[in-house]
């Protein structure tokens, strides 16, 4: 089978992070970008060297694409999907995959009704740092996986927030950090813990007057697997510190990683500053091994291009998975489990209340 033919729709900062994950994929290749600036549109085709389209409807007839990534904001996600999905077109969508529970589930249904393949970036999966956790919990080397701690403190300025209009607005961005910085460790705690039961949340601009949306939130979280969750984001620590998902087992053991270190990253604007690393392990047996494993990850992130190697390994799993009719890493499943977080949070915050999830 020759390579799975991608269309990009938006080109903005992040899409050319995924153009160039495109151009390093053995099994993809990008064939042409849509948006509705067609003077942008026509800068981002004419860098890359592909076609510049009006709509995804006349990628699929006239460049007879197999998949699109949709990098438009966030508001836009839901509509941009089902619309490739009417153009016959499989969709790996940036995260969050939309602005709600509801949206997320009209993306599923349509895909399923398309018989098409949904997925949702989540490129910190591939991390081997994050790979360890989840593989002792798979091995049972924390019995249960009873409390989960994620931690993020971040920093924007104002001048990220000017750098594109539709930031730090409730009707372009749909919110702050929590829809924006916190998706990636949002999924690896989902990931790890299962699905999500019960929301107890506050959120609160604290620093930034020039913004609508939250810059910091924190919540109580119950999964329905009876665990526990604390949560502490915010993009309001100068000039940034980390961001961290820890994972304590009912043994006792205690497991972790530091996703991102200082300043945060800024698509299109900075690199990744630290390498990934597991910051906390005490299962019996390997507590002394996180010195090696620094050196082994450390050793490895200077061989790649970090802001970009990750998201060639998602894309590699989502063609592999369209060969093989199956799911990838990544489900839509996955990405409304991601969203139902975000939601109850900001629901429980705005009606005062726990918000709870049956399924």
């Amino acid at each position: 089978m020759g390579k799975i033919r991608f269309g990009l729709i938006g080109y903005g900062k992040v899409a050319n992070l995924h153009a160039q994950a495109l151009k390093d994929s053995k099994s993809a290749t990008l064939v042409s970008v849509c948006g509705h600036n067609k003077e942008k549109c026509d800068t981002f085709a004419g860098k890359w060297g592909i076609s510049s389209r009006v709509s995804v409807a006349q990628m699929s007839e006239l460049d007879n694409i197999d998949a699109v990534i949709i990098t438009t904001p966030h508001p836009r996600h839901r509509d941009d999907a089902i619309a490739a999905f009417d153009a016959d077109c499989h969709v790996l969508v940036e995260k969050p995959m939309a602005l709600s529970v509801e949206e997320c589930t009209d993306m599923i249904e349509a895909g399923k009704k398309a018989g098409k393949s949904l997925s949702v970036i989540s490129q910190r999966r591939w991390y081997p740092s994050c790979i360890r956790i989840k593989e002792a919990i798979i091995a049972g080397k924390l019995d249960k996986a009873a409390i989960a701690q994620v931690i993020i403190l971040g920093w924007r300025d104002e001048a990220y927030y000017n750098s594109d209009p539709w930031r730090g607005k409730w009707i372009t961005e749909g919110g702050g950090v929590l829809i924006n910085q916190a998706p990636h460790q949002f999924d690896l705690m989902c990931w790890f813990m299962g699905p999500v039961a019960e929301i107890q949340a506050y959120w609160e601009n604290i620093n930034h007057p020039y913004i609508e949306v939250e810059d910091t939130a924190v919540a109580s979280i119950r999964f329905q697997n009876g665990g526990l969750g604390s949560v502490l984001v915010s993009n309001s620590q100068k000039p940034g510190i980390f961001a961290k998902v820890h994972i304590h087992g009912s043994s006792g053991t205690s497991t972790g990683v530091q996703t991102d270190g200082g300043a945060m990253f800024v698509a299109g604007q900075s690199g990744i500053l630290e390498t990934p690393v597991n910051d906390l392990w005490t299962i019996p047996g390997e507590q002394n091994l996180l010195a090696a494993w620094k050196k082994e990850d450390d050793d490895f992130f200077k061989t790649i291009d970090a802001t970009t190697y990750f998201f060639t390994e998602q894309i590699n799993d989502f063609v592999q998975a369209i060969e093989e009719d199956r799911d990838p890493l990544i489900t839509g499943e996955d990405g409304r489990e991601t969203v139902k977080v975000i939601e109850g949070i900001y629901r429980s915050g705005r009606e005062h209340r726990p918000i709870s999830y049956t399924s």
